[in-house]
């Protein structure tokens, strides 16, 4: 493959870093997480975005979740069409593979795939409209929770939209056949988190109140 390169030297050092002192320090635990596999207790569906740090949130080990991230922690409605679905597969995987315990999809404040998605629905991104856009067309998921939104500025509604991401994406997944019967089963359970990024507060969807609330 000609266009590929060899990795920036900041990274080289990095991994270097890790591999002298981390790795060192904790062969038997990586050899055993390679021999005996990964036992992931818990999926979770997060955010592309750079900034948010799944496993420092949660104060996670290697081998403890198993971390899908897509543009906006989204999840399609089940659609067996034969065609590729990264996210579906992944939920598949964890569900009846991995057999995790529990399922939670982790949103975040300042989402650029939801002020996107806000910016399309508006009319104020025609280039999201674009059929070649791939992540106009994923944003199309969204679609349902913009419509749903109530009256207000663009900030808060964008913000709303955070979160409504999180329970579209939560009710997706119980158009998943195997999810909605392990559900049913007491063997999965599913879970909607929303955090703020600059505050570190992490909120829990509450079906009680239909809303989210600080945890």
């Amino acid at each position: 493959m000609k266009y590929a390169r060899p990795l920036p030297s900041y990274m080289v050092t990095r991994y270097q870093g890790w591999k002298a002192t981390t790795h060192a320090e904790n062969k038997s635990w990586y050899r055993r997480l390679a021999d005996e596999g990964q036992r992931p207790r818990a999926m979770i569906i997060s955010c592309c975005d750079s900034r948010v740090h799944v496993t420092s949130i949660f104060g996670a080990d290697q081998g403890e979740f198993f971390i899908h991230r897509n543009i906006a922690n989204l999840v399609p409605p089940y659609n067996p069409d034969g065609e590729n679905h990264g996210t579906s597969a992944a939920v598949e995987y964890a569900v009846n593979a991995l057999k995790v315990s529990h399922l939670v999809v982790l949103g975040h404040s300042s989402c650029g795939g939801v002020a996107g998605c806000y910016d399309m629905c508006s009319g104020n991104a025609p280039e999201l409209e674009e059929k070649t856009s791939f992540v106009g067309r994923w944003m199309e998921i969204l679609r349902p929770g913009f419509d749903a939104l109530p009256e207000g500025d663009d900030e808060s509604r964008k913000s709303a939209l955070e979160k409504i991401s999180v329970t579209v994406s939560l009710n997706n997944l119980m158009t998943f056949p195997f999810v909605q019967k392990a559900v049913e089963e007491g063997t999965l359970s599913l879970h909607g988190l929303w955090n703020d990024i600059g505050e570190g507060t992490l909120e829990s969807y509450d079906p009680d109140v239909d809303g989210f609330v600080t945890i």
